[in-house]
């Protein structure tokens, strides 16, 4: 559902944060945020142009995204899944389109990504990304994770591992949280994909 107050510059409810608006450690994040070695896949509209209105919040946000990105011990291509079926999992229309051509890139079949899309079985899907979608239906589906998932899991990706998977798809829940509260818009050009 689209609010009738959607400001035409961030494209959700919240107008776009003014660099001249921060302090100093704001600027600083701000500046990290937008470097497009280091910050958002998506610019100032998205999650960091929100965060931005909490520096503080976006700089930690950033930081604990940036891990994942260079020190997590799971792949790029096991990240990725995690986001998207958390994505899917959140109808986080934004946060699908913008990890869905990185979840392309990382090497993401196509069959995996129109299982989580569908929220079609697993069956034949690469092990890894069958394991990851059952954890992550099971997680926000059933706010549980059965002992028979939890056990293939943590064998699977070990304990640091599994910490990180699940605290990822956390950190990317309240991403799309976020982007619900403040009714984020889909990047112009880009249409919903998902049903129900």
């Amino acid at each position: 559902m689209t609010s009738s107050r959607i400001d035409p510059d961030s494209q959700c409810r919240l107008p776009l944060v003014k660099r001249d608006d921060l302090n100093p450690r704001g600027q600083a994040v701000m500046d990290r945020q937008l470097d497009p070695a280091r910050g958002s896949l998506v610019g100032m509209h998205g999650p960091v142009g929100i965060r931005l209105h909490s520096p503080v919040i976006a700089e930690h946000g950033q930081a604990l995204i940036n891990f994942y990105r260079q020190e997590s011990v799971l792949d790029k291509r096991c990240q990725e899944v995690a986001i998207l079926i958390t994505a899917r999992s959140h109808d986080s229309e934004f946060e699908w389109a913008a990890h869905d051509p990185a979840a392309r890139r990382a090497g993401v079949p196509d069959a995996t990504i129109k299982a989580i899309l569908e929220k079609a079985p697993t069956d034949g899907l690469d092990a890894d990304d069958a394991l990851i979608i059952e954890l992550g239906r099971q997680l926000f589906g059933k706010h549980h994770i059965d002992q028979d998932l939890y056990d293939r899991a943590a064998e699977r990706f070990g304990n640091r591992g599994l910490v990180e998977l699940v605290s990822l798809m956390a950190q990317y829940a309240g991403t799309a949280h976020l982007l619900a509260a403040f009714d984020m818009q889909l990047p112009a050009g880009k249409q919903p994909v998902m049903g129900s």
